[in-house]
């Protein structure tokens, strides 16, 4: 009986470490993803009770998670759509909870011996929509552009197919890669490529000023200009919950919006929301 009771009790002390600990899963946007990993590790140092758990996948991935409830925060590089609102209603009774969490200047890469040093937003659309196929019509070498950019899943993608292409369909031939890594990792390779993706993936290729127009300055995707509203082809990113966080929620949700959880955004190559 002595046996038993003892037993008893280191089950019910394994019972209160585990009831202890705060799990929290975090799935979505490729873009994020590094700097979701940040944020994990630096609050998982400080605070041991806590585990974080991430993974990628793409913004509409994540999304779905959160409707399907399986997920507690979901990362997105977009705004969630309407429709997708409604679906989390109609399961949860909740349109969710968009918080901004940091702001991103979507750049346009080039290979770094490429000479175009900027681009009209118009420039931009002729190219992913298939209008212009030669870097020739853009003061470039005579070579056939290849076009790089993201899988459909990809809140980066849509972003670009709304802000950039205005709702036309991207070229049939654009090659679609699984995360914007793979888009720096493409055109680093390719004298004749063009991608696009997060700034804080450029690294190993060139980013191209960006202007409005013909008439306008062009803009590089600095932190000021993207701040300051400059550059044209700037973002915010998003973090989703179902409800109002509190709790351990709450609690982890506060310190990535706080002065820490801001700083890593600055460390990863992106820019704080204040």
């Amino acid at each position: 009986m002595k046996r038993l009771f003892i037993l008893l009790g280191i089950a019910g002390l394994m019972s209160g470490l585990l009831w202890a600990e705060e799990k929290i899963t975090v799935k979505g946007s490729d873009t994020m993803v590094i700097l979701a990993q940040r944020w994990a590790e630096r609050y998982m140092a400080a605070r041991p009770d806590f585990v974080i758990q991430v993974t990628g996948g793409g913004s509409g991935t994540g999304i779905s998670a959160l409707i399907n409830g399986t997920t507690d925060i979901c990362n997105s590089s977009r705004p969630m759509k309407p429709s997708e609102r409604d679906k989390l209603k109609q399961r949860f009774g909740t349109r969710g909870v968009e918080i901004k969490a940091a702001q991103d200047g979507l750049s346009v890469y080039v290979h770094e011996s490429n000479p175009v040093q900027e681009l009209t937003i118009g420039q931009i659309k002729d190219m992913y929509t298939g209008k212009v196929t030669n870097w020739k019509e853009l003061g470039g070498p005579n070579q056939k552009i290849i076009v790089y950019g993201r899988e459909n899943n990809s809140g980066t993608y849509v972003y670009f197919k709304d802000n950039v292409l205005m709702g036309e369909d991207y070229v049939a031939i654009m090659q679609s890669m699984p995360g914007t890594a793979a888009v720096v990792n493409a055109v680093a390779k390719d004298k004749a490529g063009v991608g696009y993706g997060g700034a804080a993936y450029g690294k190993g290729i060139r980013e191209l000023k960006v202007k409005k127009d013909a008439g306008s300055p062009a803009y590089a995707p600095t932190a000021e200009n993207i701040q300051s509203g400059l550059y044209p082809i700037s973002r915010f990113l998003y973090l989703y919950v179902r409800n109002k966080p509190t709790g351990a929620l709450k609690e982890y949700i506060d310190w990535i919006l706080g002065d820490e959880g801001q700083k890593i955004v600055n460390e990863v190559g992106y820019f704080p929301i204040r």
